[in-house]
């Protein structure tokens, strides 16, 4: 009877051989080779053979799970980072700094100069590891390990946080530390020091320097701070940063004065040319001419002397911007702001 079924069954579409007809096909000859065997199919609503003791549970892996798994891998690899920016650079901030680094780059971080000028502190043996004296800026170091002493200071294990100041420096200040009968523009900061621990509980103060230099008579924008990478970089020459400055003059200035300036002049061997010469209009309250003069050379008393090599004195000299952040003109002389990331920006000192 069994043999008549089969020899009768009929398949009206064509298929495609899996692994199931295969299952089938092996249960189904074992089934006639056994004379006990009982052979009784049945079908589906959908025309479905149906065998009673073949499990239909079984379901063959898809061949397309393997292309799944290297679609998501290569999503995995070109997916944006797992942390911003502003984690990772928190991260390196508070743990990396157990780890060594050079000698030069702790000392401008911790705040005691600029990184070329901590290099001259090391070379003239005013800094001291571990009880010896170290010669070497690229000696490798761990702030909260070793003990740092410069001119006698004892380095602090925890860092200072990073401080930014812009000040309008008044005349008769000069940019340093030094004791002199002159008086320092960082006197000017003598309360914001005292008032450091009730605004930074736990946290070091910060040692302030300025970032280059005004002379004594010129006043304007000043840049303070602890951090020597930031000092280095926005003053050193690869930076690009021009410096405008307003010279009132003490005299009348014609055109052949503004093209004996526009020529430039030397200084310290080197011919300076500015970036751009330009007489004011006269003000009603302003009786005197003034020139707004940009430059980007930044050596010493430059705008004075491409003023003076041009046969004009200078009456009162201001520098109002450094690169692209100009000084508040709300900012009275002797007072300071905090900079923020944009006015840090435009001064060349972005997310590195």
């Amino acid at each position: 009877m069994a043999v008549v079924t089969i020899s009768t069954f009929h398949i009206s579409k064509p298929y495609t051989i899996t692994r199931t007809h295969l299952q089938f096909r092996t249960l189904l000859s074992h089934s006639l080779s056994s004379r006990s065997s009982e052979f009784t199919p049945s079908f589906t609503d959908n025309n479905r053979l149906v065998v009673p003791w073949i499990d239909y549970s079984f379901s063959p892996r898809p061949l397309h799970v393997t292309a799944e798994k290297k679609v998501r891998s290569t999503k995995e690899l070109t997916s944006e980072p797992r942390y911003s920016k502003a984690a990772r650079r928190f991260y390196n901030e508070n743990f990396r700094e157990s780890e060594s680094q050079r000698l030069s780059k702790v000392l401008a971080a911790a705040g005691v100069a600029s990184r070329r000028s901590c290099e001259e502190l090391i070379f003239d043996g005013r800094v001291t590891v571990n009880g010896s004296v170290c010669n070497t800026p690229q000696t490798r170091v761990d702030p909260k390990k070793d003990m740092i002493y410069v001119n006698g200071n004892r380095l602090p294990k925890k860092l200072p946080p990073k401080v930014y100041l812009a000040l309008n420096k008044p005349k008769g200040y000069i940019c340093s530390a030094a004791e002199s009968q002159t008086k320092s523009a960082l006197s000017l900061f003598n309360d914001y020091m005292k008032s450091w621990d009730k605004r930074n509980p736990g946290q070091p103060k910060p040692r302030l320097f300025t970032v280059g230099r005004l002379d004594v008579a010129t006043t304007g924008l000043i840049i303070v701070t602890n951090d020597g990478e930031f000092a280095q970089k926005i003053s050193h020459p690869s930076s690009g940063l021009s410096k405008e400055y307003i010279a009132t003059i003490d005299g009348t200035v014609h055109k052949r004065h503004l093209i004996a300036i526009s020529e430039g002049t030397v200084i310290d061997g080197v011919h300076c040319t500015p970036d751009a010469v330009e007489l004011l209009p006269q003000q009603p309250d302003k009786t005197r001419p003034r020139l707004r003069i940009v430059v980007h050379e930044g050596r010493n008393h430059e705008v004075r002397e491409l003023v003076k090599s041009a046969g004009l004195q200078i009456y009162s000299l201001k520098r109002i911007r450094i690169g692209a952040f100009r000084l508040p003109p709300d900012l009275l002389l002797g007072k300071y702001i905090e900079l923020k990331p944009p006015q840090l920006k435009a001064l060349g000192w972005g997310e590195q």
